[in-house]
Order: structure tokens, then C-alpha cells, then sequence
């Protein structure tokens, strides 16, 4: 298959590059802005592979996209470049709505215009679009329930309600022009070439340095964390198997209090590096908006298509600190050139 990947080379569209390129012989084109978090090093050991090619270009250039499409023909669209941090979004939104809104709304017009010049029928037939979003455009859940495919949406932050308006978008163009999209919600990612500033990664660095580790008011929010090889497979599946039009949450059923997920990083991060000084755990004031609760009911894309997470929390958060504490070579350079990590303490 010929696949169009948009953010390829961030954290999750790395993830997805990878396994369609080296598990599946797919020829993967990756088309990506290369903002603060995407890296190009975590492609290293696919970059080349004569079925993967890379273009630095903006979604929102409506003349790249369309060139992109001309020439290299996809089959599916594997749509990931987003905006993705809360805390970004609090203190800039403008880029979330140009990126996730604006950028969905040109890919979405030119995989049209490419879909309805396809002259083969069986190609028009064929073809897919995914459009990759996250649970948090459902809003906060209470202490009882799952989030399902039917739920209103009930976003709280600029990020979030950026990621819901580019999901009613991607809906809106299969129900008025017939475009063959799918849509995908999933819970919170966590693994290896995770940009710094996420929470399991941060925790891991400033644990292995010994600083304080800050959590949000008293840590009791809770997230169901999904490996990231699990989710790249599950994208694999949907493009695959899932029916155009429909909606499919992904989710590891990893629900843990946030102080829970921070307590384990620092238990491995003693237990594998031996730290010098162990870090004190230390309660900041609450995010803005800051949800309570996220948890994934994944009882569709198992049923209907056979998939499910293959890790639990202990297997990958485990594998995720051995990654980090191996890989200083990635980690390292980001925080040289430095990023807007104040909050974290990183440099």
C-alpha cells in the first residue's frame, strides 16, 4: 500500500512510519513541518529504505499538498500532524487552530480534488483517509464510565477543541462529499521518542538527574496510557479494516492516577540507573481546565477488527524508562539546543 503520512516524524507518526515501513513493506510517504518536537533521528533506521520518503512541507501549504498527491499517488492517508501539548495551547492557541483546524481543513480539500480525479474505479474504492484525533475532545469523565464513539463532545482546552472541530471536519467531508474517512480517538501515548516535555518522558529525565518531580495539584488525575507500538498497529488495522464513516476509539484499558505513573517511573529509574540522589516528588499548582478523568471503551475496534493493546502499563512503562536511560544519543541533543520546558526544569 501507498500511504501518506502527515507528522511522520513526530512522536506517534514516527511510531507509525516504522512499523508500516519495516513490518508491513508499505511505501510510506512522510510529509512533515518539522516543529520543535518532531526529530528526524527517531527515522534514522528507515530513512533509507527505498519505500520511504520524506518531504519537509506544511499541511497548510494548499500547492505542496496537492503536488504531494499528484506525485506520489496514495492509496490512504494516515493524517497525524498536530499540535498536540495543553499546556502549549493554553499560553498559544493560534497555532493550534492554524495547524489542526486549518491544515485538516486543506488536506482534507485536496485528498478530495485527488479522490475524485481517480479515473480506476476499484482505486476510488480502495482509497482511505484516517484522521487521527484523541480522547480528550470528549471532555472530563467522573469517577464511573468510558468514553464510546457516540459520546457528545465536550472539549476544555485550546487543544482540544481545536483536535474536535478538525474531527467534525473530517466527518463532515464523508457525509457531504463521500470521501472515505475514518476517524480515530485515542487515549494517552506513552513509549520510546517521546519529545521531553510529555510527562512520562520528563519524569524519567528529571528522575535520572535527581531533580524535583512536579505534579499538577494533588496528582489524582487519572489517563489510560497506551503504548505507542500499540497504537501504530491499531492505525494499521483501521486503515486496513475500518469502515469509512466510522469513528474507533483506541485505548491500552491502563487507567492510573497521574502521582501513580510518576511513583513508578521513579521506583524503575532507582531500580535501573541507581541515581546518585533520588528525586522528591513535589505538588504544583493545578493546570487550567485541567481534566479529571480520561478513559477509553475500545470494545468496537476489538470486535470489529480484531485489535487489541498488547502491553499493559508494567511491560511498557518498564521497556519505556530501559529506552530512555539507553538512548541518551536522541535525548540528549534536544536538550542542548533547549525548548520551552521551564515547567519540567529541563535544559
Amino acid at each position: 500500500m501507498r500511504v501518506l503520512v502527515t507528522g511522520g516524524a513526530g512522536f506517534i507518526g514516527s511510531a507509525v512510519c516504522r512499523r508500516l515501513v519495516q513490518q508491513r513493506g508499505w511505501r510510506v510517504f512522510n510529509l512533515d513541518a518539522l516543529t520543535y518536537a518532531a526529530n528526524l533521528a527517531s527515522l534514522r533506521e528507515i530513512k533509507d529504505e527505498i519505500g520511504y520518503s520524506f518531504l519537509n512541507g506544511n499541511i497548510c501549504d494548499r500547492e505542496l499538498v496537492d503536488s504531494v498527491f499528484r506525485d506520489f499517488l496514495p492509496e490512504a492517508v494516515l493524517h497525524l500532524a498536530a499540535e498536540s501539548h495543553v499546556d502549549r495551547s493554553i499560553t498559544g492557541s493560534a497555532t493550534f487552530v492554524q495547524t489542526n483546524v486549518v491544515g485538516t481543513h486543506t488536506l482534507l480539500e485536496a485528498a478530495l480534488r485527488y479522490w475524485e480525479g481517480l479515473g480506476d474505479v476499484d482505486a476510488r474504492r480502495r482509497f482511505r483517509f484516517l484522521h487521527v484525533s484523541t480522547d480528550e475532545v470528549y471532555g472530563s469523565l467522573g469517577e464511573h464510565g468510558l468514553f464510546h464513539e457516540t459520546m457528545a463532545y465536550d472539549p476544555r482546552s485550546p487543544y482540544s477543541a481545536t483536535k474536535a472541530a478538525s474531527d467534525h471536519l473530517a466527518s463532515a467531508w464523508y457525509h457531504t462529499f463521500g470521501l472515505p474517512v475514518l476517524i480515530s480517538n485515542c487515549s494517552n501515548n506513552y513509549g520510546p521518542y517521546q519529545f521531553p516535555e510529555k510527562l512520562i518522558p520528563a519524569m524519567i529525565l528529571k528522575a535520572l538527574n535527581g531533580d524535583p518531580l512536579t505534579v499538577y495539584g494533588d496528582g489524582s488525575n487519572i489517563r489510560d496510557w497506551l503504548y505507542v507500538d500499540d497504537h501504530a498497529e491499531a492505525l494499521e488495522f483501521i486503515v486496513e479494516k475500518g469502515r469509512p464513516g466510522e469513528t474507533y476509539n483506541v485505548g491500552g484499558r491502563n487507567e492510573r492516577r497521574n502521582i501513580e505513573v510518576v511513583k513508578a517511573i521513579r521506583d524503575l529509574v532507582r531500580e535501573l540507573a541507581a541515581p546518585r540522589q533520588e528525586s522528591e516528588i513535589v505538588f504544583v499548582k493545578d493546570r487550567l481546565g485541567h481534566d479529571a478523568r480520561y478513559a477509553i471503551d475500545c470494545t468496537k475496534i476489538e470486535t470489529e477488527l480484531g485489535w487489541r493493546a498488547r502491553d499493559n502499563f508494567e511491560t511498557g512503562i518498564r521497556r519505556t524508562v530501559q529506552w530512555y536511560l539507553d538512548r541518551r544519543d536522541w535525548w540528549e541533543p534536544i536538550l542542548k539546543r533547549g525548548f520551552k520546558g521551564e515547567r519540567l526544569g529541563l535544559r
